[in-house]
């Protein structure tokens, strides 16, 4: 089990969620709800009320002791104010995928780029991952541009049967990745 301790960097505050934190958890969940709809529906259904966010808080702490999910709440350093959540989730084969969000009024101010640093850090150093994946809607050019900063290179649209070329449910994702880098020896 991987300790449950925050990361920090120059301007943020990335740690595990507390049961104390589930008022303010819910309450960006709330105010930014249409916001949010389109990219975290699974969150959303989860926590429609504080209670939901109490609970959901404490199945956070319960995957991170399993190794399942690793989420972090993001809060500035200076000023303690909750900004958005990042989370990592290890998949097969030594890959992890990563999504985040933030209160509307917090993005522009290069926290996404951060935070997705540091998490980036731990995926490859504390978890292990070779891999790390985000994906968004190719019309979230914001989520794109962060990820691409920090070195996630998008992969090619995948080849798909002529029977399927109808659908265009594949075609609305972009797949970034980035790899671990191997130093020579």
């Amino acid at each position: 089990m991987l300790p449950r301790a925050p990361l920090l960097t120059a301007r943020l505050c990335l740690r595990p969620y507390e049961p104390a934190d589930a008022e303010a958890f819910f309450a960006l969940l709330h105010a930014d709800r249409a916001r949010f709809q389109p990219s975290f529906p699974d969150r959303l259904q989860a926590v429609r009320t504080l209670a939901d966010a109490q609970t959901l808080l404490g199945t956070f702490a319960d995957d991170w002791r399993t190794g399942r999910f690793y989420v972090f709440g993001i809060w500035e350093r200076a000023t303690e104010v909750y900004l958005g959540d990042i989370c990592i989730m290890p998949q097969q084969k030594g890959q992890a995928e990563i999504g985040y969000y933030l209160a509307a009024a917090a993005e522009g101010q290069g926290y996404a780029r951060e935070a997705l640093v540091a998490t980036t850090a731990f995926g490859f150093e504390a978890i292990g991952c070779q891999r790390l994946l985000v994906r968004c809607f190719l019309s979230n050019e914001k989520g794109q541009a962060v990820a691409r900063a920090v070195g996630f290179a998008p992969e090619p649209p995948p080849k798909r049967p002529l029977w399927f070329r109808n659908s265009d449910a594949l075609s609305r994702i972009c797949r970034l990745w980035l790899t671990r880098k191997v130093e020579a020896t």
